[in-house]
């Protein structure tokens, strides 16, 4: 088995498994080292695959054909943080992500997959109890959010708050 049917394979037991798979197991599968495993899931990410990692496994996102995507650009501190993601989550979105562009190191993102306030509780005890500082400190609050909705109503209510809070700067 070559390197692209491996990961042809992962793929495919991504899609039809509805609980997380270690790297472990995927290893054991196709008897090749973990750190393969880890490798194969990066280049799948790199090619656009939402493969979520969690503390069981990976989980592949079940990303609805209806869902609308969009993007706002947004800009704050940290004491706006949990008001700008209930705003979000509370009108039916699903965070997906956050990215910066930095000067030196350009577009910086990370998966936040937070759908719901008990999503972003957890995200914000977390980030709470690591003491790390948030991507958006290297560009003094300026970040951006890739959403995933159901439909335009929902967007333009999360824009409208935003603006009220005013910290949107932009969106697509």
């Amino acid at each position: 088995m070559n390197n692209e049917q491996r990961r042809k394979g992962i793929l495919k037991k991504l899609k039809a498994s509805n609980e997380a798979i270690s790297a472990n197991v995927f290893a054991e599968m196709f008897s090749v080292t973990r750190q393969i495993i880890v490798a194969d899931i990066a280049l799948l990410r790199a090619s656009g695959y939402p493969i979520r990692a969690e503390h069981r496994g990976y989980v592949l996102e079940k990303v609805e054909k209806n869902d609308i995507v969009k993007r706002i650009v947004v800009k704050h501190g940290m004491e706006e943080v949990k008001n700008e993601l209930y705003i979000i989550v509370d009108n039916g979105a699903k965070v997906v992500d956050v990215i910066v562009e930095h000067s030196v190191y350009g577009k910086l993102s990370a998966e936040l997959n937070l759908s719901s306030r008990y999503d972003v509780d957890k995200f914000l005890q977390k980030v709470k109890e690591s003491e790390a500082s948030s991507l958006s400190d290297l560009t003094e609050g300026l970040h951006i959010h890739t959403l995933s909705l159901k439909d335009e109503e929902s967007f333009d209510r999360i824009v409208e708050q935003l603006n009220e809070l005013k910290i949107l700067v932009d969106y697509e």
